[in-house]
Formats: structure tokens, sequence, C-alpha cells
């Protein structure tokens, strides 16, 4: 028994199956007979069937699928022919799963004792809300701070599901409904089981670096990881996907922002030169309140001076050790890109990370700065000539000492030459 497109086959109609327009509200709803002749649960052979956009037609005998069609158009019943299967845009996926049901079925002319016809809704489902009714762990990791903490977020949005396989969710969610199954009669239990999932899909975007401020940003990444895991139980048990996944406010505790916050200040204070800078702002604004107070101004600068003579911090020092770092790192000296130490050797001296390839440069004569160009970078110097770096044209690669490369590039294989002098 099977669908055939309407050209097909003899124009004698019995019976008119139909389904009104499917709302977001409604994931499945029972196929309609036009007028009341007959029974609704028997579909006579010739019967037309129409299928709109955006559902699926599955035909079902005693409680099994027999015939499916998601592609739009009208179709008459026929009895004597193999199932059609008209799967339309839903893909290999559910060709794969009809061929492991399809064996469960029996196929014949004798007219069953119960037939019915349900529509599937294969729209995108939207406007399903979530939200975190307890904080959501999220590691934050900053290395450049030194940061590497757990704290707990609370986000609410919406996303998007739609049904990618109407089998599988006829067979394990709505088989058999009388009339109507809404999403109503799901959507806790989705929202649920997105909440659960939402930890370690928070746990993949930390590792890639993501700063909690930052998340809403990843929202296509947050899908994907939550449609991996979720892909058993809505995947592969409902025939179900997320779509899109919608973050309208992601916020950690008043208390975590704050501490965060003060570890990235404090981690920005071990610049000297910073250091230095914001000493003497907090200085200048004390001698400013102090000025502001015209009953106790005296008072108030006989303390600052007696704050400043005991101050163990000295300005200068610091403004020299930053001037000292400078220094040398103009000497051939590098900034740790993963801890923003400063370091002269081949590996950072604070986290031990190794030297970046492009570190290397040639000294400028006049001011010392390290450059990779022809020009000096601080002072516009030419780079000296009888010195030329190499750096392979082809793949990029840079030898550790420029200016004696190998013969050939051990990247790509490409010879150095002229063309390769930076």
């Amino acid at each position: 028994m099977a669908l055939n497109t309407l050209g097909n086959v003899s124009n004698t109609v019995k019976d008119i199956f139909y389904c009104e327009a499917l709302s977001t509200d409604v994931l499945c709803e029972r196929g309609k007979k036009k007028g009341n002749l007959g029974s609704d649960n028997v579909i006579t052979d010739g019967s037309r069937i129409a299928v709109a956009d955006g559902q699926c037609l599955l035909i079902v005998e005693q409680g099994k699928v027999v015939d499916l069609c998601a592609e739009p158009g009208e179709y008459v019943y026929d009895m004597g022919t193999a199932p059609s299967f008209f799967c339309g845009s839903l893909g290999q996926g559910i060709k794969n799963i009809w061929e492991q049901m399809k064996d469960q079925f029996t196929f014949g002319g004798e007219i069953s004792r119960d037939q019915r016809i349900y529509y599937i809704n294969t729209r995108e489902i939207m406007g399903n809300k979530y939200g975190t009714p307890s904080p959501v762990p999220f590691r934050v990791v900053d290395a450049r701070a030194g940061i590497d903490i757990d704290i707990g977020l609370r986000c609410f949005g919406e996303y998007s599901y739609r049904i990618v396989n109407p089998l599988l969710f006829y067979s394990n969610v709505c088989g058999n409904v009388k009339a109507t199954f809404r999403r109503q009669e799901i959507e806790g239990q989705l929202r649920t089981e997105l909440l659960t999932a939402l930890q370690p899909a928070f746990e993949r975007i930390s590792a890639q670096g993501v700063r909690y401020s930052a998340i809403p940003g990843h929202t296509l990444e947050l899908a994907e990881a939550l449609n991996q895991l979720l892909s058993d139980k809505w995947g592969k048990n409902r025939g179900i996907e997320i779509v899109e996944f919608g973050m309208s406010s992601v916020k950690a505790s008043e208390e975590d922002e704050k501490m965060i916050k003060e570890m990235q200040k404090t981690a920005a204070y071990t610049d000297p030169t910073i250091a230095a800078a914001y000493t003497v702002a907090a200085k200048a604004d004390a001698m400013k309140a102090a000025a502001a107070n015209a009953s106790g101004a005296v008072n108030g600068f006989m303390g600052l001076n007696m704050a400043g003579g005991g101050d163990s911090v000295d300005v200068n020092a610091l403004y020299q050790m930053g001037a000292a770092r400078k220094a040398e790192a103009a000497q051939g000296g590098w900034k740790c890109p993963n801890c923003g130490a400063n370091a002269s050797g081949k590996f950072c001296p604070e986290c031990g990370t190794k030297k970046p390839e492009d570190a290397a440069g040639w000294k400028c004569p006049a001011c010392g700065t390290v450059n990779k160009g022809k020009f000096c970078t601080e002072c516009g110097g030419k780079k000296p000539v009888g010195e030329p770096q190499y750096r392979c044209d082809k793949c990029g690669w840079e030898p550790e000492d420029p200016k004696h490369p190998p013969r050939f590039c051990p990247e790509c294989g490409d010879p150095f030459g002229d063309e390769d002098k930076i």
C-alpha cells in the first residue's frame, strides 16, 4: 500500500484526508476526513491525501507506520503497491531509520482494522524559553592575569528546535495520539534536559578561553555543543535537534565579578610602569581632596606629607624598573604570549613557554629596538646593510637564526634565496 502522485492514478476518489495549517504550538495532529462518509479509521483504496509545506505525513496501521511523505502535494492511496516513502528534505538519516524499521511491517492488499493518518510539524519551533533556577558553574581562565577559578552564572534566553526524524518522534513521543499533540506536553522535559546539558556545554566554551561576558557572542558554538550532548536523548530517541540557541543575558554574581576585576587589576600592576602611574595618580587625587577641604587643608597636607615620608613605594624606582625591562626587551628580549612576562632567553622564566618564532629580528643600531621589517618602528632607521635575514616566502617559516638559514625550508622544502630576504 502506498501513496502515488495524483497524475499516475485513476481520478476516482472515495475520501479526502487533509490537515489544517499547523501552528507552532502543535507538533502532531491527526488527519481529518472531509465529510462524514465512512469510518475515520479506514483509508479506502483511491483516497486522496493532501500534504502541505512544513508537514510530514505518516500512515499508521495497527499502531505501526507503513508509509511516509514529506513532500508537499496531493497523493492517492493505493493498496496494491509497496510503500512510496517520499522523504522530501528530511535527508538520509530518516531513510536509514526506515530501513531498520520496515522489516517489522507487513504489506498487502487487505484492509486493516485500524488505519490513521498523522501530520508531523517539521518547521522550526521557536520561542522556547529557558532560565537557570540556580547558578551554573563556569570556569574562568585568564592566563595573562593568572586567573583559573570557578564562578556561578545565571542565564536565560530562548532556543528553537526542529523535528528532523518524524518516525522517531511518532514512535517514541506522540504515538497514536487521539487528536493533537502540543509542544507544551514535552516542553518541561526538554527544558530540564537542556539546562542539565548547559554545564558541560559551558565547560567546552571555557576551554576555548572565552570570557563569561563574551558568551552571548558564541551561541553558535553553544548550540553545536548542546546538540552533541543531547544527541542521544533528543536526536537518536526523539528525532529532535536544536536549530538556534539565543542567550538574552548571562550574569555572574556581584561578588564574583568584583573578585575577577580585582584580580585583573592586581595583575596589571605587576608592570612597574603601570604601578608607578597609578601611585602618582592616587597621590594627585589625595592632594586635590586635601585642597578642596577648606577647613582642614593645612592638616590634610600635613597628613599627606607624613604619608609620603613614610611611603615605602618609590615611584622613581618603579619607573626605572619599567625602563630597564623595556631596554631588556629592546636588546633581544620578548614578551611571553601566555603570561605577559618579559624574557630574554628561549623560554619564559615565569611559565616556561617557548619563545615564539616571530620574536627574532634585527636590532636598530640607533635606538636598540628589535624589528622585523626594513625600517625601525621607533625611529625610522633603515635596516643595516650586510645583515640580511630570511623567512620562507612560501610558508612563512623562520629559522632560529634568521641570518643563517638552512639550504631548504624544513616545512615546505623550498630552497632559501634572495626572494626569502626580509
